[in-house]
């Protein structure tokens, strides 16, 4: 697709999970609504184009249709030489089952495709084809694209691959961050002050946790795993710095504030500690004080001084946590960066060998650990059948005899989120008898682009 004369932005919001996602297109005169029935997915526009296929040849069978999602954006590039020379939108259609905002874009001046980049259109058989490609009436009728624009015919050959051997690629390249990533600095560049007097008016970031989902029981029918999320909806990224204590597997952590041009502001916190974490699915330096986990009978919140014991509860062993923006959450916030840098975490959490570390969760993005990393479940054992709170807490409190929070944040009212779950079975094969829903959430909706 290409945008002319101004950009395509679409916004993609939900109340909550129970609510539909409502579709808006923004320009410089402001939003306008265009449905709440376009699309069920942040992860695509669902059914914005129908390709009707018309095999070419002697032995040609009959046409079919195919409809596809669109990720808007996800390769972008210039067609005139006075646009802008970066398109700021997402290059990307990051997916996870509880985002509550995303944002899809063409900067005026740019053509875009719309479909998966590189993925191969597994459900047309190989051949010659005569295709009509369509924007589907919903969206053409929404976006004002007129009945000639809405249409385009070409000639199309398939041929079979071979588990991509023949040259075709799974996946597109890592994007590049439109703003440049700050540099580490050191503590003595700035002024050092303690956590609780950073200054009021400093942007800073807000950690809040989405529900624990994927939950499922381990195949030994000991141990409940689960997949936990902790965002940031501040208006400012969480950058903490790491700097090695001596020749120890220990580094001091500080945390640095950026104003809304992303230069550093004067003070810095200390704010914790990394750790090295040998294990196989880890490797990496681990902040201690970015999230927690807690399984507590109903009724019981982390937050009771007495501990898990008296509560038959139990904590994970995951403690320790390396920052990385893997899931898009919330993009249409105030300050939420769109295109990140470090979203792997092979390039934001160090070596052994590092002696300083920078580890950043930009605004509107959430840092998700899955069941398959070690730690990232409950113990089952010796606790009692029955319904429990699988809690998930960032930026948690450490000690209770203070209830302070390492983190500088702007708002500490919003860092849990709790989803029930109700456990049975015998020991070495226990079972999920019941799982809270959440509003009309499938954590199995993965977002496929093509339907037949």
């Amino acid at each position: 697709m290409v945008a002319e004369g101004a950009d395509l932005r679409l916004d993609l919001t939900r109340a909550d999970y129970s609510s539909p996602i409502v579709v808006s297109r923004r320009d410089a005169t402001g939003s306008t609504v265009l449905g709440s029935d376009l699309t069920s997915s942040f992860n695509q526009l669902d059914g914005f184009l129908r390709m009707r296929f018309t095999p070419l040849g002697a032995k040609a069978k009959r046409p079919f249709t195919r409809v596809a999602g669109a990720c808007l954006g996800s390769i972008s590039e210039r067609i005139r030489p006075d646009a802008d020379p970066r398109s700021p939108y997402p290059t990307y259609c990051r997916y996870n089952p509880y985002s509550l905002g995303a944002v899809q874009g063409i900067a005026d001046g740019y053509a875009a495709s719309v479909l998966v980049p590189y993925g191969p259109m597994k459900s047309v058989p190989a051949g010659r084809y005569r295709v009509e490609i369509r924007v589907s009436a919903p969206w053409a009728d929404a976006l004002g694209i007129s009945a000639t624009d809405r249409l385009r015919t070409s000639t199309l050959r398939v041929r079979h691959y071979d588990d991509c051997d023949r040259g075709c690629r799974r996946t597109a390249p890592q994007p590049r961050s439109v703003a440049p990533r700050p540099r580490a600095q050191r503590p003595d560049a700035q002024r050092a002050i303690d956590p609780a007097e950073v200054p009021a008016d400093y942007p800073k970031p807000d950690l809040r946790a989405l529900p624990a989902w994927g939950l499922r029981i381990s195949r030994n029918g000991d141990f409940l795993q689960f997949s936990a999320t902790v965002w940031n909806g501040g208006n400012s990224p969480l950058v903490v710095d790491g700097f090695r204590r001596g020749g120890k597997g220990v580094m001091d952590g500080y945390q640095y504030f950026f104003d809304a041009d992303g230069e550093q502001l004067p003070d810095y916190a200390q704010v914790g500690e990394f750790e090295w974490d040998p294990k196989p699915t880890h490797l990496h330096w681990h902040f201690r004080s970015f999230a927690a986990y807690s399984l507590l009978p109903v009724g019981h919140t982390p937050e009771a001084p007495d501990g898990h014991d008296d509560h038959h509860g139990v904590q994970s062993r995951k403690e320790a946590f390396c920052l990385a923006n893997t899931d898009a959450v919330d993009l249409t916030g105030d300050g939420a960066q769109w295109n990140v840098d470090n979203s792997d975490l092979a390039t934001a959490c160090g070596d052994e060998g590092s002696l300083s570390i920078r580890e950043v969760l930009a605004a509107g993005w959430g840092d998700t650990y899955a069941q398959f990393r070690a730690g990232q479940s409950f113990n089952l054992k010796g606790l009692p059948n029955g319904c429990y709170n699988v809690w998930v807490e960032g930026n948690p409190i450490l000690d209770h005899d203070t209830d302070a929070r390492t983190l500088v944040e702007s708002d500490y009212s919003n860092n849990t989120a709790k989803r029930r779950v109700c456990i049975g079975g015998r020991p070495g094969a226990r079972t999920i008898r019941h799982l809270q829903p959440i509003g009309d959430i499938d954590e199995n909706d993965t977002g496929g682009y093509f339907r037949r």
